[in-house]
């Protein structure tokens, strides 16, 4: 039963081409690499690198550098440009909890996934990184559930349903 329960959960094809671009976003590439150091963004008016906190830049840029610093593995980085942005927003609370977990805080991941989705219970970003902490810590059946609300939300051919949906069947997550 276990194994039909897996295999239903991964009828779509596991062929299916699916680079491991990007920590994310539901955007199909991979963010280029970050232009700045210790935290900083790119501000294009001033044409240089300045505090996130400082920089009058919208939240959509913002997250765009923490995609780009979060791909290049600067968590501590891409959590100092998260402190500038809109504490309940729930991209916000996703890569917050994507960051602690990639810096092994599971439990602090977890706790910002939730309220991502309390937020918006149809971020299937949150909803699959969610997935992939339940897949590290061996709880395959709660990894499941999440595909499924993913699946169930629209998120079906997706990055963030592919990216879950192997990280099930290899028992691994990856990094990106």
């Amino acid at each position: 039963m276990k194994y039909f329960v897996m295999a239903s959960a991964l009828a779509f094809p596991l062929s299916m081409g699916t680079a491991l671009y990007a920590a994310g976003g539901g955007d199909e590439t991979a963010p280029s690499k970050p232009k700045c150091k210790n935290g900083q963004v790119y501000d294009k008016k001033a044409k240089a690198c300045v505090n996130a906190e400082e920089s009058h830049l919208d939240t959509d840029t913002l997250y765009q550098t923490v995609r780009q610093l979060a791909y290049a593995g600067r968590y501590d980085d891409a959590q100092t440009v998260l402190a500038a942005m809109p504490q309940d927003d729930d991209r916000t609370l996703t890569y917050l909890g994507f960051t602690n977990r990639k810096m092994g805080k599971t439990d602090l991941a977890m706790s910002y996934y939730n309220r991502a989705l309390v937020v918006n219970p149809a971020n299937v970003l949150a909803r699959s990184y969610m997935g992939q902490g339940f897949v590290e810590e061996g709880r395959v059946a709660e990894a499941l559930e999440q595909l499924r609300l993913i699946r169930s939300h629209g998120g079906s051919g997706t990055w963030a349903e592919a990216s879950l949906r192997k990280a099930i069947a290899a028992g691994r997550t990856y990094n990106y």
